[in-house]
């Protein structure tokens, strides 16, 4: 039996204007886009309020802070997806890559701990139709961690796998440049007496030293036999950007110079930058604002990294107070992730495509989450 959606009164944010009109959806379709509006009593009147695609998220942490709510508390899977997928859902993201560590340069870490069963949840909760939205596994690969090779063997079968980045958190590489600023986030973040910070930065040495590159050729490796998209991560110099070319990297993640910006746009890799650092306007750990280079034009995609409800105001603020056009911004966080994922199906709104849709309301400036579709069907 076939099922229908009219949505009227709507802005719909196509891939290069918005329409003031009508969208029609089929069978988890869209089926038809017309200006203006209907009058049939079955339709859902948007009152002017826009209408975007469901935004696709390809690195959020927010399963972790589900699954291990507090240190050494560990959360049933099934219970901490399926609330994790209620926050994503109403967030406005319709498709979502779970970033799941394997291997943390902090020993004490619960990331080893709680990664079967946030694979193997995660897994079951998609099987038997648990959740609101579409799930895929994006394994994040410390390429510093001994007992790496042996869990990516494990899990590159898992069938929501789709993405996998690799990571070098080593003091003094990367996202903290400075053995000051790795310092400064680690002693905070761990509680480290400077004797104990020395302990931990010539753990971490001779962790890279010993399985850093061997860990890193086996990823490669994994992904091309397999045909699973790589990323990059936190890279910082044009040597940073080669490597992530050579190894067939479709995504930057996080980059922190513009320097490393610049050279990954020259190779043609797709420049992901967080939300969360957009929102507030800067880096937490002092490397350059992804605003400074959204307004060089060196950003293609954002990620909500560790704050799902920072993904639709980030877009938002692009075209506040840099000036982009509103479809502009929303490609950076549905069509652009889509398409480097492979995924055409999904990420504008055109006839044909799925029918993962959000409503957003703007008041004071302000993105409001009204609604959501996922395949036709509402989910919040």
């Amino acid at each position: 039996m076939s099922t229908e959606t009219i949505l009227t009164r709507a802005r719909i944010v196509l891939p290069d204007e918005i329409l003031d009109g009508t969208l029609l959806v089929r069978d988890g379709r869209i089926a038809e886009i017309e200006t203006g509006q209907t009058r049939l009593e079955s339709a859902v009147d948007c009152q002017g309020d826009y209408l975007i695609p469901g935004m696709v998220e390809l690195h959020t942490d927010n399963l972790d802070k589900h699954i291990a709510p507090r240190p050494r508390v560990h959360w049933p899977a099934r219970s901490a997806v399926v609330a994790h997928d209620a926050q994503i859902a109403t967030a406005g993201i319709t498709t979502v890559f779970d970033s799941v560590a394997i291997g943390d340069i902090h020993r004490e870490s619960d990331r080893i701990e709680t990664l079967t069963a946030m694979a193997e949840g995660l897994e079951e909760c998609q099987r038997e139709g648990m959740l609101r939205v579409e799930h895929f596994l994006h394994l994040r690969c410390e390429i510093s961690h001994g007992d790496l090779p042996g869990h990516l063997a494990r899990l590159a079968g898992h069938p929501c796998l789709k993405l996998v980045s690799l990571m070098d958190h080593t003091p003094g590489q990367r996202q903290f440049a400075t053995l000051a600023q790795y310092a400064a986030y680690y002693q905070g973040k761990y509680q480290l007496s400077d004797a104990e910070l020395d302990s931990f930065v010539q753990r971490c040495l001779d962790d890279r030293a010993r399985h850093g590159d061997a860990n890193r050729a086996a990823v490669i490796e994994l992904v091309r036999e397999r045909n699973i998209k790589l990323a990059s991560h936190d890279d910082a110099t044009v040597e940073h950007a080669e490597e992530a070319a050579e190894a067939g990297a479709v995504v930057a993640e996080f980059p922190t110079t513009r320097v490393a910006a610049l050279a990954l746009r020259e190779r043609g890799i797709g420049i992901l930058s967080g939300a969360p650092n957009v929102v507030r306007g800067g880096s937490h750990s002092g490397n350059i604002s992804a605003i400074d280079l959204a307004r060089d034009g060196l950003v293609d995609i954002l990620s909500s990294d560790y704050v799902p409800a920072s993904l639709l105001p980030a877009a938002f603020r692009l075209v506040q107070e840099l000036g982009y056009s509103l479809p502009a911004a929303i490609r950076m966080v549905a069509t652009r992730p889509a398409d480097a994922m492979g995924l055409t199906d999904r990420g504008r709104i055109a006839p044909g495509l799925r029918a993962d849709l959000v409503r957003v309301a703007e008041r004071g400036g302000l993105p409001l989450v009204r609604a959501v579709w996922h395949r036709g069907e509402r989910v919040a």
